[in-house]
């Protein structure tokens, strides 16, 4: 490792847009596991399941693109869903080697109930924020996620 470069780094980097941004999803994803602990639910769990119940039968290679991450990654946490009885797989029409993912009855209500924590989370921001701010936040992050996704 080389200490030698003379390549500066900013005094103010970790004031940068994306810090701040990073900073508050941090602040988000921990209210939400605390949040969700009670209910034996993760974060990520939850954010699955949303998507699962939103595009029934994602495959996990098409889950793992859509979150980002890795393959291993949604294959454990899909075992681990599949073990309480909140997803199911079952076989591709076409492709028999393809299992799609669904939520069961139980995995809705779970989902249901999780859903209920973090719209509280949301309505605790948007309360402290207010209306015209939080409108204000939503369209400025679609904003970032335009530009980043366009560079």
């Amino acid at each position: 490792m080389r200490h030698d470069d003379e390549r500066p780094i900013a005094a103010n980097a970790l004031e940068r847009v994306t810090w701040a941004l990073r900073r508050a999803e941090w602040a988000v994803q921990t209210r939400k596991d605390q949040r969700l602990r009670p209910l034996g639910i993760a974060a990520a769990q939850y954010t699955l399941l949303m998507n699962v119940r939103s595009d029934p039968g994602l495959t996990g290679a098409e889950l793992a693109r859509r979150l980002n991450v890795t393959p291993q990654a949604v294959a454990s946490q899909v075992a681990r869903l599949e073990e309480r009885g909140h997803l199911e797989r079952r076989s591709h029409p076409r492709h028999r080697h393809v299992q799609e993912l669904h939520l069961t009855d139980a995995g809705l209500d779970s989902l249901r109930d999780a859903d209920a924590v973090i719209v509280g989370i949301e309505e605790l921001i948007a309360e402290k924020l207010g209306p015209r701010k939080t409108a204000q936040l939503r369209t400025l992050l679609d904003e970032v996620a335009d530009v980043v996704r366009e560079a």
